[in-house]
């Protein structure tokens, strides 16, 4: 059998390669920790007792609600704007330290190079998460064991038989750390996967960060809108109607796919064929547009 060539693209020692020299690029640069500290200020805030006008049956249960959708919202944030301006730098930030020419001389396959790259911004923004999750995850838990303890004492003064407060005491775990508030942190990983991706494809055709950042972010406004304009301007016109309802969710981003955090918020199960297919559109974005990104980058000289 003969030997595959070095420079073949798609070759996944070389991408990994390239992956954590991405990786370890973005720590040097520090792009992220002033971010990471807001993210631990915002979540670790939530570990205050904040005054609640409900019931005596219901208390704490303000502060459970609170702190998920604070530490989701602060991820979400996070990784939304790590995504686009981590991304938005690197090509630009090789080209200017000429590594960039060192890299294609080798020769690198430039598919392999982008994808490296998508990949090593995910990775940290992967790695990131895991450390807010794990402080959600803590604060959650340490004030779920008080809302348990404070539920416990109200249904034995009350009087509750032993099955309704098995029943009680199981909304106030509900409310904790569960699998199911684990794929909402999936959920925001993978948008976030979605719009460095775009960045990356923004990058290859322009020269500036500030505007890979400004016209991303433009897209991210757009992509969570994008479903609503899209039933406005293409609702009953029939067949050329779904041609280009379809051709926008292609070229934008359809991030109302994504908006299921708040309902996990709230309780409500998001099912394993539902987080398959978020995790299917996620694949799809971010293959055609790391193909075009790299249809564009093979045109461009260096």
């Amino acid at each position: 059998m003969s030997k595959a060539l070095p420079n073949r693209p798609l070759n996944p020692r070389r991408i990994a390669v390239l992956a954590i020299n991405t990786f370890t690029q973005l720590v040097r640069m520090k792009v992220f920790y002033f971010l990471a500290i807001f993210a631990v200020i915002v979540i670790g805030a939530n570990s205050l007792d904040l005054p609640t006008n409900s019931a005596p049956e219901n208390a704490g249960v303000q502060i459970l609600y609170s702190i998920k959708n604070t530490s989701l919202g602060c991820m979400g944030l996070f990784s939304l704007v790590l995504a686009v301006v981590a991304t938005g730098l690197l090509l630009p930030r090789d080209v200017e330290d000429r590594t960039l020419y060192t890299i294609l001389a080798k020769p690198v396959p430039r598919l392999d190079y982008l994808i490296g790259k998508l990949v090593g911004v995910t990775s940290l923004i992967f790695v990131s998460m895991i450390v807010m999750d794990l402080l959600m995850i803590g604060v959650l838990q340490m004030r779920t064991s008080e809302v348990i303890e404070m539920r416990s004492q109200f249904a034995d003064s009350s009087g509750y038989p032993a099955e309704m407060k098995a029943r009680y005491l199981d909304e106030a775990r509900a409310l904790g750390p569960t699998w199911n508030l684990q794929s909402g942190v999936l959920v925001v990983f993978m948008r976030s996967a979605v719009m460095a991706a775009v960045a990356l494809l923004l990058s290859t055709f322009s020269t500036s960060t500030l505007f890979t950042a400004v016209v991303g972010f433009m897209i991210l406004f757009v992509g969570f809108f994008q479903a609503d304009a899209r039933e406005f301007y293409f609702s009953g016109t029939g067949a050329l109607g779904r041609i280009g309802s379809g051709a926008m969710s292609v070229i934008l981003p359809d991030l109302q796919l994504f908006n299921v955090v708040d309902s996990i918020i709230e309780g409500k199960l998001l099912k394993a064929g539902a987080l398959l297919k978020i995790a299917g559109v996620t694949l799809f974005y971010c293959v055609i547009y790391t193909f075009t990104s790299w249809i564009i980058f093979a045109r461009k000289e260096f």
